[in-house]
Order: C-alpha cells, then sequence, then structure tokens
C-alpha cells in the first residue's frame, strides 16, 4: 500500500481511503454487513488505514454499521473520520448531542479526523453564527476528535475565504481529471498546496461516471494499457498530486475493493502518455456531459416523489452512449419521472454541488420527449 505523510499534523496515511457512502445494500434496501464486512476485512488486511464516513451517510446508519464492524480491530490500527452536519443544527448544544451520539454509534473514545460537512457560502455563515469551529477546537482539548478540517463544495472564491480564515489541520475537496475547473478544482488544490494543509479527495472516479466511458473513449486508455482498469486511470490521475495524501473511494462491492487495492499496492505516476490520454478523454466527456450531477443522494427525497439522481443518470447516459436502454428505463419510472418537478426548490438547498436542479430537470423533459429521443 502506498502511504503519504501530513507533516502538518503528524499523521502517516494510506494512499486509498475507503469512502462509506456507497456501502452495498441487501434486499431490504439496508447495508449489507456482511459484504462490507468482507470488503473492509480485505481493504484493512491490505493496508488501508483511513475510513470515511458521515453522521448522514445511509440514512444515519453508516456510523453505526462502521461501529460494529471495527470493533474487533485495535482502534491504532485505523484512522476513522466522520462529519458534522451543521445545517441540521440551530445550536452548540444540538452539536453536542451529534457528537455524543456519533460516538457511542462508532464505538469509540475519539475521532481522528472530524470534518465540518459539505461547506458552502451559506453552510460557512451559519458555523460561524453558532461559533462551532471554536466548539470543535473545545472538542480537540477535551481528546475527543483530533484533527479538525472541512468538506467543500462551492466556488473557489468562497474556497479561499473559508480556508484561509482557520488554521486547519486538513480539508477535503471534490477533484477529478472532469472536475479541474469545477468548484474549488485544481486552482483549489495549488492554495492547499501552497498553505501547507493536507489534501483530501472525494469523487476521484465522479460517483462512477469515470469507470462508465463510452467505449471510444475507454479505447483511448485501452490504446496505452489495455490491461488497466478505468478507475485506475482516474485514482492515479488524483494522486499524481503530491498534496493530495488521501483518495476516498466509495467502494460498493468486492471487485471494487481489489481493483482500488491492486492501483496502489504498487503505485505508479502517470507518464508522459499516459497523462496525454487522460487530456484526450477528460477533453471529450466535458463536451459530451448534460448534468454535473454525481449521485450523492442529498438531494433526496423529493416532496413530489422525483428520483432526481437517477433522471440525470439516464440524461447523462443517453448523452453520453446514445442509450437506448437508458431511454426506456427513464420513460418506466412513471410519477418518479421529471415531469413530476413541481418546482419547490427544496433539492437546490440540499445539494452539495450547486446544481439548477429545476432547470436541468425541465432539460430532462425537453430531451426525453418522444420526438427528440436520445
Amino acid at each position: 500500500m502506498e502511504y503519504r505523510s501530513m507533516d502538518k499534523i503528524g499523521e502517516k496515511v494510506s494512499l486509498l481511503g475507503f469512502g462509506c457512502m456507497r456501502f452495498p445494500k441487501d434486499e431490504q434496501g439496508e447495508i449489507d454487513e456482511v459484504l462490507t464486512e468482507k470488503m473492509l476485512d480485505e481493504a484493512l488486511k491490505c493496508g488501508v488505514n483511513y475510513i470515511d464516513t458521515a453522521y448522514l451517510y445511509h440514512n444515519r446508519t453508516s456510523e453505526d454499521a462502521l461501529g460494529k464492524l471495527l470493533k474487533k480491530y485495535d482502534r491504532s490500527s485505523y484512522k476513522l473520520a466522520t462529519k458534522l452536519p451543521d445545517w441540521i443544527l440551530d445550536s452548540k448544544e444540538e452539536a453536542q448531542k451529534i457528537l455524543e451520539e456519533q460516538l457511542s454509534k462508532l464505538q469509540t473514545d475519539y475521532i481522528d479526523f472530524y470534518l465540518l460537512h459539505a461547506l458552502d457560502a451559506r453552510r460557512w455563515e451559519h458555523i460561524k453564527k453558532l461559533e462551532l469551529v471554536s466548539l470543535c477546537r473545545q472538542w480537540q482539548r477535551e481528546g475527543k476528535i483530533r484533527h479538525l478540517g472541512f468538506s467543500f463544495h462551492d466556488g473557489y472564491e468562497v474556497f479561499e475565504e473559508i480556508i484561509k480564515a482557520e488554521d486547519w489541520d486538513f480539508c477535503q475537496i471534490q477533484l477529478n481529471y472532469m472536475d479541474t475547473d469545477f468548484q474549488a478544482g485544481e486552482r483549489g488544490y495549488r492554495l492547499t498546496e501552497e498553505l501547507g494543509i493536507p489534501l483530501i479527495v472525494m469523487e476521484p472516479i465522479r460517483g462512477g461516471m469515470l469507470v462508465n466511458l463510452p467505449k471510444d473513449l475507454a479505447e483511448r486508455f485501452h490504446q496505452v494499457d489495455k490491461e488497466a482498469s478505468l478507475a485506475s486511470w482516474a485514482l492515479r490521475w488524483a494522486a499524481s498530486h503530491s498534496n493530495v495524501k488521501v483518495i476516498l473511494s466509495g467502494m460498493s462491492s468486492y471487485e471494487n475493493v481489489l481493483d482500488n487495492l491492486n492501483t496502489f499496492k504498487e503505485y505508479k505516476p502517470l507518464g508522459e502518455e499516459e497523462a496525454a490520454a487522460v487530456r484526450d478523454v477528460q477533453k471529450e466527456l466535458l463536451n459530451r456531459v448534460k448534468s454535473r450531477c454525481t449521485g450523492c443522494g442529498y438531494c433526496m427525497p423529493c416532496p413530489f416523489g422525483v428520483n432526481i439522481p437517477e433522471n440525470f443518470q439516464f440524461y447523462n447516459a443517453c448523452s453520453l452512449f446514445d442509450d437506448a436502454r437508458s431511454r426506456r428505463l427513464y420513460y418506466g419510472m412513471g410519477k418518479t419521472q421529471s415531469t413530476a418537478c413541481r418546482e419547490c426548490g427544496k433539492c437546490e438547498k440540499a445539494c452539495p454541488q450547486h446544481i439548477k436542479i429545476r432547470e436541468e430537470l425541465k432539460n430532462v423533459t425537453d430531451f426525453f420527449q418522444p420526438e427528440e429521443g436520445c
């Protein structure tokens, strides 16, 4: 396993981190703990030592499952990260209750990496109003959390404001070869490098999009290395940034785990020819993609029943692949189609990507009109 040092805070972490937002589910839609345990066991056995969850993941059950499944391991053998959802809080007292609940669910006395979750301009103002940073510093002094950072979803200017406002121990942004100019992007990466703040990367595979490429784009990679998985290209691109200390992969199958472990077992930076192939694929993807939705599900549930991520999934599939199956699936969605949107705006307030969901759902409806087709 490849490891990187966070010199600012004296930590050594595995370059591959286990993201817990996309645990596999059973037939009842709950976390499949048997399969998840197998996946975690394999990852930890092979050297992964950074595990990232959040209070709200899997309808607030991810921390419970993780606490049970990690109980058999020596607590010092892994680094645990979780997040405080400030937008559901109205007071410091509520934040205190959530931290105590998290420690209980995770069956631990401390959290290694604690993040203020999915910050944007509005949430940052809310955090300042509630003085949550000072509360988190108190928790650090008490030994309940060890390192304080934030995850981020907004534009570069907001990122610069937040990262310079505090002496953060680390931070986390979305970064992949498709999103170099999106949100904090490459400019945000360079700023973390300048400030000496260790960086965690999320969405390196763009919610699965970068492993489900059109055949012609996949072939561009296969011409260079026919054995390498599409996921490995995205992960190695992110890893080519020296201040990236952990790359979170939201693994949802045992096969995902094995493939990602293989990428970082003997990690090799991208060569010149490989980097050129990534640039070619990136350029073409940006020309074709319709929606920047990553399928995170923060926008759900919709009060009117619209399955927002699935609408965008089919929208992109038809655009990228000319996929007749996705068109059939869209028409089979019934009341969960984009046409059921009543433009209440609830989804947009929750979207970490700041997508204009109401406007884009109208585009989905127009795109799938029978006379337009795919």
